[in-house]
């Protein structure tokens, strides 16, 4: 099996260290999404938080409903800044005695600072545990069965809380996680229940001995892990998200924000934006025609309306279905049928 790692198709790629593809990505992308594969999403950083205080803490100086987190929960949270821009944006795995914390690669410097300064006098010891754990992904429609036959664990359905229209009343929004992933731990390390599938979050020293008992399920690159990403409209900081960005407009409020918890913050900005009803952007799939080009646009490319820029594109992939795709951050009050352009491309939104 031919492996190609990241960096040596894209050296600057903040993805390097793990495979982009191993020889076929389009048999890979839909092996992801009609069967399961095994992605290596090793390059995450990870924090961990353990101490008796941990779940109170986190509850208080992040955007999620944490206070009642316990063993076999995980969610995903965000760190805003005071005018209520997204920092950081982390998946949260509780095992009863440790809060673990998945990010993408080279924000967990960032988020362990911002951990490290908001510690106070509070009984809780966050570390960089990027050495202790590396994710992989059970990715696809049986994802979850193959999880439950290889490795012992039946995990529930994601649940993800639709999000309240704008001033509603106080109190209607029910407490705890607005995402629900379960966490059940196997040998070697915690499954994560996930909207893609089964996230592993496995023990280094025996990461080896895990992905033996997964030998037999196809592995897939992080290029086709990618692509579903960008199809199902999943977002990711960084890719997503610039230095402006506030929740409600790249796709992380249903998941990572509790509208109703009491302050923490950038609290402010999220309750007014949310009560207005309207963001300044928003997060599109787009279509991109594909004639002059065959490669997908750089992240950051412009988006432009009639020579105007309104918007930029994230993470842009090409799909073995749906063909050159795009997720972009556009300005509000673009309509679903303009005609848009990016670089060489004519570009659609995607209205579904």
């Amino acid at each position: 099996m031919t492996t190609v790692l990241v960096q040596e198709l894209e050296p600057e790629s903040a993805d390097a260290g793990v495979p982009a593809h191993f020889g076929d990505p389009m048999r890979e992308q839909r092996l992801l999404e009609t069967a399961v594969g095994l992605v290596d999403r090793s390059h995450r950083d990870v924090v961990a938080v353990p101490g008796e205080e941990r779940a109170s803490w986190l509850h208080t100086i992040t955007t999620q409903h944490l206070s009642d987190l316990g063993a076999g929960q995980g969610t995903e949270l965000l760190v805003l800044s005071p005018n209520g821009h997204v920092e950081q944006h982390a998946q949260v795995t509780e095992d009863g005695t440790t809060t673990w914390l998945d990010t993408e690669p080279g924000a967990g410097a960032g988020l362990l600072k911002y951990l490290e300064m908001m510690r106070f006098f509070m009984r809780v010891e966050p570390r960089d545990a990027t050495a202790e754990i590396a994710v992989l992904s059970l990715v696809g429609p049986e994802a979850a069965a193959t999880a439950a036959r290889l490795l012992g664990v039946e995990l529930a359905e994601p649940r993800v809380a639709e999000v309240p229209g704008p001033k509603f009343a106080t109190g209607s929004v029910p407490s705890g996680p607005t995402a629900r992933y379960d966490v059940q731990p196997f040998d070697g390390g915690w499954a994560r229940r996930v909207p893609l599938g089964v996230d592993l979050l496995v023990r280094r020293e025996q990461r080896e001995a895990v992905e033996a008992r997964l030998a037999e399920v196809p592995r897939a690159g992080l290029w086709a892990y990618e692509a579903v990403r960008v199809a199902h409209r999943v977002p990711r900081l960084g890719w997503e998200t610039d230095h402006r960005t506030i929740p409600a407009e790249a796709g992380f409020l249903a998941a990572a924000v509790h509208l109703d918890k009491g302050c923490y913050r950038g609290q402010e900005t999220v309750a007014r934006v949310h009560n207005l009803g309207r963001p300044p952007r928003r997060l599109v799939l787009l279509h991109l025609d594909g004639v002059a080009t065959d490669h997908p646009p750089a992240h950051g490319t412009p988006i432009t309306l009639d020579g105007r820029e309104v918007g930029f594109v994230g993470t842009a992939v090409r799909h073995h279905e749906l063909g050159m795709i795009a997720l972009g951050v556009l300005k509000r009050n673009v309509a679903d049928d303009a005609r848009l352009t990016v670089a060489e491309s004519a570009a659609m939104i995607d209205p579904d």
